[in-house]
């Protein structure tokens, strides 16, 4: 009875996942409209919060824009550039604007990152762009002065090369300002990974719209409840307690009801890293989602093997068996191994969060440890109960045999 109710409770589930998040992550969306102009197109940026707007105009090849950023500090920095040849860092020709030591207004300059500035060997230095940049000016959004999380629109004009509307764009915010000198940005995957190539003609009015901001980290709970805790418990509970004459085949259905919650908060957390995935089309962690999607694989085969699980007398019975616990102790591995991998992601390395998740499972652990030292003891008690009954039965035998043959 359970395993037939179990694939269309999962299918609904994540049919409801689905749609809730991707209604939340479209309630999210850029804007064309500046204090200064209205423009034509406007996307949200994958990582920082940032936005890009503008308009083409092809009879004359310009193209005008506005980036929208946060500052991360008082006395940090936000920049916007483009990059002739690739979408990286090196070589892009930038507007980096930030709050003028001398007068504390805000300021906008222009610099060249050659390969010395990934590398720190000297202070970045402002200098004419070699671009055809035709205007370029920047002002706060809402706020008089900088401050940390003090929004900014840096504007410009542009004349790109006939025929070539893809751009190489590059944005990113960090912490100080030596000087008129931007120190380095912060180096978390999102900002290493502020960077992306678009068409200004093809690209839509809206790519990627950005998600809540509760997303990501509800996406994280029910991924380290479910693939970090949830379905280790239920494995432990099927391995441990059907050793349990007393407790059959209470074992079983709490083992089931241990493994059907977990997957289930287990895909809407899948779900919600999909609509992530697809809001961020700049932004790449190829292990996460790959240890995810394996993980996500593994736990529905076994979900669906529920639904071809042999009568105990049948030959197959065994097969499926090997089958199951091969699956399920893959799916484990997979599931503990990419929420580390997201504590990464998240930057979340040294957090009392990590410590905490690491605790929880080396409890868990512990308690795996303890109970199969007292499962071998059983074992072998009962290996040893089980010879000297059989002895005693080989000695009774012979005793009634001898008797029989005076």
């Amino acid at each position: 009875m359970l395993p037939s109710l179990l694939l269309p409770v999962l299918l609904l589930f994540l049919s409801v996942s689905l749609t809730a998040a991707a209604a939340a992550a479209a309630a999210a969306r850029c804007t064309t409209s500046t204090p200064i102009k209205t423009y034509q197109k406007c996307m949200n940026l994958p990582t920082q919060g940032a936005s890009l707007a503008w308009t083409y105009h092809p009879h004359n090849a310009t193209l005008d824009l506005a980036f929208s950023g946060t500052f991360i500090s008082p006395s940090g920095w936000v920049a916007w550039g483009l990059n002739p040849d690739s979408p990286a860092m090196t070589g892009t020709r930038a507007l980096v604007a930030f709050s003028d030591p001398t007068s504390g207004g805000l300021l906008l300059l222009p610099f060249i990152l050659d390969p010395g500035v990934k590398l720190q060997r000297s202070p970045l230095v402002s200098r004419p762009l070699d671009v055809p940049l035709l205007s370029s000016s920047a002002m706060l959004r809402s706020d008089s002065s900088v401050r940390d999380g003090a929004g900014l629109h840096i504007f410009a004009t542009l004349r790109l090369s006939p025929n070539r509307t893809r751009i190489n764009h590059v944005w990113n915010h960090g912490l100080y300002v030596q000087g008129y000198s931007p120190t380095i940005h912060p180096t978390a995957p999102s900002d290493l990974a502020s960077r992306a190539t678009i068409d200004v003609v093809s690209t839509a009015t809206e790519v990627g719209p950005a998600v809540p901001s509760w997303f990501r980290s509800t996406h994280a709970v029910l991924n380290a409840a479910s693939w970090g805790f949830l379905l280790p418990v239920g494995v432990t509970v099927a391995r441990y307690l059907r050793q349990c004459t007393t407790v059959r085949p209470t074992w079983f259905y709490g083992h089931a009801a241990v493994q059907i919650v977990g997957f289930l908060f287990g895909t809407a957390g899948f779900s919600m890293g999909i609509i992530m995935g697809r809001a961020s089309p700049g932004v790449t962690y190829t292990l996460h989602r790959g240890l995810g999607v394996a993980a996500f694989v593994t736990g529905g085969l076994q979900a669906a093997a529920l639904l071809f699980r042999p009568k105990t007398t049948n030959r197959f019975r065994k097969y499926w068996k090997s089958y199951h616990h091969f699956v399920g102790y893959g799916c484990v591995v997979l599931g503990v191994v990419n929420v580390f991998q997201g504590f990464e992601v998240m930057e979340l390395g040294g957090s009392y969060w990590k410590l905490g998740y690491c605790l929880v499972l080396s409890t868990l652990v512990g308690v795996c440890v303890a109970l199969e030292a007292n499962a071998w003891v059983v074992f072998c008690r009962r290996a040893e109960e089980e010879k000297v009954r059989r002895e005693g039965r080989v000695e009774g035998h012979q005793v009634v045999k001898g008797s029989i043959s005076i």
